[in-house]
Order: C-alpha cells, then sequence, then structure tokens
C-alpha cells in the first residue's frame, strides 16, 4: 500500500478521498487553489500545497504544479477524483512518467475510451450493444452526411468525439437543418475539447439512461458492481440517481453487466469505471465509459457494501480485487440528491457566504459534503455543494427516508436547489419509477411557478 498520496481535486471528492486514505493509513497531501484556502479537507490534509490562482486553468488543471506538488511532498500516487484532469490521457501519462503511481486506468485506455468514435467501435467489437449511427467521425462530404442520417433515421443527434459533460450535442429533425448541425457541433467541440471530431447517432425519443459499475485490477480480475438509473437529468446534467434501476428485468441488467466484464477483459483495463447506457424498449444501447470514479457512486457503495475510492486505491497498488462477482449482492434501494448553489428552478449559480448549514441525520441517510457554516461558495468552479444518499430496505422506504432528510436540511446565505428535490420527491411520475430522460425538462416546463 501506498504511504502517501496526493488528492488532485477539490469539493466534496476530495474529502471522500481523504476519508479513504485515512481509513487505510494513507497520509493525505491536499492540492488547492487561493479560492480553496478555507476548505475544510486542506484544513483536515496531512500536507497541503497551493498550486496557483482560482481559474481552473492556472490551479487544477495545471499539470506540471500538481506533478510539483507530488514531488516537494514525497507523495507516491496521484488520485484524480472526477472532472478536471481525471480522464486527461496527457495527465495519466505525465504522472506515470515522472514515477508517481496514476489511480485510475492507463493512459492508453483512457485514450481508448475517452474518444467516443473509438470507444463506441470497441465496444462493437466486445460485442456491447451500441446506438445505431455512423461508423466512425463524420467526414466533410455532404452528401456522405446526408446518406448517413437518412440510413439511421430522423431524428439524429450529433455529437463531439471528444465530449463529455452533456456539451457537445445537437439534436437535428430534418435534412434542411443538418449540415448546419454538423458543422456547429464540429467548431465547438474544437473550441472546448481541442478535437473538432463529432459523429452521428439516432437520437432514441424516450429512454431512460443507466449505467453499470465496474471495477477490475492489474491480474486480469474484473467485477460489475449492479447498476445506476440516471435518468432525472436536466441538460445532459444528472439531478437524482438512484439503485437499482427500478422497473428493468434483473436478467436483462445481468446480461448487460457480463458483457460489460467481458469487455473491461479484453481491453485490459485497470481501477474504477462506468459502462453508460441508454435503455428503450427492453434493448440497451452504449453510449459512452467514464474512466473514473463517478459522483453518484455512493449509490452503489450502499446496495452493494463496497468502498469504491478505498477500492480504486487498493487495486492501483497492485492489490487483487478483495471480492469475486459471486460476492456481491444488491441489498435494499439508495437514493442520491446532488446539492448544488443555484436557484431551484432558474438554475442561475449562487455562489457566496453560507450562513447556516444543517445537516440530516437518522437511519439509512449519508452525507456528503467539505461545506460548513461560514464557509464562502467561490464562483470559479461547479455549483455541486454536496450530496445527500439515503438508503432503504426498499425503494418506498429509501424515498421516505430522503423526504425526510431534505426536510432536516438548511441551508442559508445562498440558494441550493433543495426545494425542487422535495417536490420531485413527492412527484407521482417519479414515485413509480422508470422515467426517462426528459421527464425532468418537461416537468420543469409545466410546473406553474
Amino acid at each position: 500500500m501506498f504511504k502517501k498520496i496526493l488528492i488532485a481535486n477539490r469539493g466534496e471528492i476530495a474529502l471522500r478521498i481523504q476519508r479513504a486514505c485515512r481509513e487505510l493509513g494513507v497520509k493525505a497531501v491536499m492540492v488547492y487553489s487561493e479560492a480553496d484556502r478555507d476548505a475544510k479537507y486542506i484544513k483536515l490534509a496531512d500536507e497541503s500545497v497551493c498550486i496557483g490562482p482560482a481559474p481552473s486553468k492556472d490551479s487544477y488543471l495545471n499539470m506540471p504544479a500538481i506533478i510539483s506538488a507530488a514531488e516537494v511532498t514525497d507523495a507516491e500516487a496521484i488520485h484524480p477524483g472526477y472532472g478536471f484532469l481525471s480522464e486527461n490521457a496527457d495527465f495519466a501519462e505525465r504522472v506515470e512518467k515522472s514515477g508517481f503511481k496514476f489511480i485510475g486506468p492507463t493512459p492508453e485506455s483512457i485514450r481508448i475510451m475517452g474518444d467516443k468514435v473509438s470507444a463506441k467501435q470497441t465496444m462493437i467489437k466486445a460485442g456491447v450493444p451500441c446506438v445505431p449511427g455512423s461508423e466512425g467521425a463524420l467526414p466533410d462530404d455532404a452528401a456522405t452526411i446526408k446518406r448517413t442520417a437518412k440510413q439511421v433515421g430522423y431524428p439524429v443527434i450529433i455529437k463531439a468525439a471528444g465530449g463529455g459533460g452533456g456539451r457537445g450535442m445537437r439534436v437535428v429533425h430534418t435534412e434542411a437543418a443538418l449540415l448546419h448541425a454538423v458543422q456547429t457541433t464540429k467548431a465547438e467541440a474544437g473550441a472546448a475539447f481541442g478535437n473538432p471530431e463529432v459523429y452521428m447517432e439516432k437520437f432514441l425519443q424516450n429512454p431512460r439512461h443507466i449505467e453499470i459499475q465496474i471495477m477490475a485490477d492489474q491480474h486480469r480480475n474484473a467485477v460489475w458492481l449492479g447498476e445506476r438509473d440516471c435518468s432525472m437529468q436536466r441538460r445532459h446534467q444528472k439531478v437524482i440517481e438512484e439503485a437499482p434501476a427500478p422497473g428493468i428485468p434483473r436478467k436483462l441488467i445481468e446480461r448487460i453487466g457480463e458483457r460489460c466484464v467481458a469487455a473491461v477483459k479484453k481491453i485490459g483495463y485497470r481501477g474504477a469505471g462506468t459502462f453508460e447506457f441508454l435503455f428503450e424498449n427492453g434493448e440497451f444501447y452504449f453510449i459512452e465509459m467514464n474512466t473514473r470514479v463517478q459522483v453518484e457512486h455512493p449509490v452503489t457503495e450502499w446496495v452493494t457494501g463496497v468502498d469504491v475510492v478505498r477500492t480504486q486505491i487498493m487495486v492501483a497498488a497492485g492489490e487483487k480485487l478483495p471480492f469475486a462477482q459471486r460476492d456481491i449482492q444488491i441489498k435494499g434501494h439508495s437514493i442520491e440528491c446532488r446539492i448544488n448553489a443555484e436557484d431551484p428552478y432558474k438554475f442561475t449559480p449562487s455562489p457566496g457566504r453560507i450562513t447556516t448549514w444543517h445537516t440530516p441525520g437518522g437511519p439509512g441517510v449519508r452525507v456528503d459534503s467539505h461545506i460548513y457554516a461560514n464557509y464562502f461558495v467561490p464562483p470559479n468552479y461547479d455549483s455541486m455543494i454536496g450530496k445527500i444518499i439515503v438508503h432503504g430496505d426498499t425503494r418506498e422506504q429509501a424515498l421516505a427516508r430522503m423526504r425526510t432528510a431534505l426536510a432536516e436540511t438548511v441551508v442559508e446565505g445562498i440558494n441550493t436547489n433543495i426545494a425542487l428535490h422535495r417536490e420531485l420527491m413527492v412527484d407521482a411520475k417519479f414515485m413509480d419509477g422508470g422515467t426517462n430522460i426528459h421527464y425532468l425538462e418537461e416537468w420543469l416546463s409545466k410546473r406553474i411557478r
């Protein structure tokens, strides 16, 4: 096991990784920007290093500064968390070449799965079902683009090959709008991701967003840790996640889980990863793989009893997975609400000083957050300030516990989306389970303000 790990991230995930380090008896080094100087995890760290001013490009995306921090503190490994540099193959490569262990997949795996075109081609070869679409990146030839769209069938969605986080996507309903959409998405992709390649997929009308969590070690052992339903989303950004997915037959889930494990073994993957699928009319369609820990990992931890972050660290240290597939049993139901510093219905960011912070408790309630009373939420980063996660023997009990937890939560000084979550927890269709990815946006558009 490592003696010291550098955590190259901020917010709740930085604190989450720090806690896993403590449990393993590993010292944690925190890097931080000037805006995060007063963060809880900085005060709790064994060591901390300021790596630059508030803007991400000058701090959390500053590769030389992060690697220098690892060098001066004698860290042995770097955990990237999620976001920032977590899926940057160049960073993973620089970490390894500098003599540190990257707590994540190999740079090669990140490159293969990070490019949506190569990821899709890899999954097709591995026997994982994919959304019908172009075989690779779209060419410049207009006639070929139109012919591909006609074969796939409208509506289609144009996606950036290097995209992520819900960006670099455009739905096209008619041939008249096709070429302009392709050119616009290419320009956006080049500017945002440094890769102008785009590809085309059939736009499914009412799918659910289902994902499979996998974990693999360096000894060709791999397991899948159940599924998550992340269909409650707005502008491709997840708002509520739960495990297991309500209403999908276990045989279908098991079949796709086994295919994900087979694909992982085929590409020699190591560490944590998530296969994301659209699910419609009893069929799964692969859309992308996230080569990192995800925001919603706690719901998986609660229904499987597996500590995803701790296992990530153990695997990176060369240890074998401490469990086999037969050991993974799904117990009960878990729901997660992302708590964001934003207007609950207009979604405008609400940075500022938190004057009151009271979190819920009781059986089956977990709060992952770096926030405390008098903390100043900086305007420079993602608006998420924490997550409330609950577990119950049944989905109904989990819903009841989440309603209670949200009622107990008090945040003053800034706006949060807690009011939105409270409404959704008593929404009849959400309570029934199985809502599709468009449901929340349709619900918001109909809601009387």
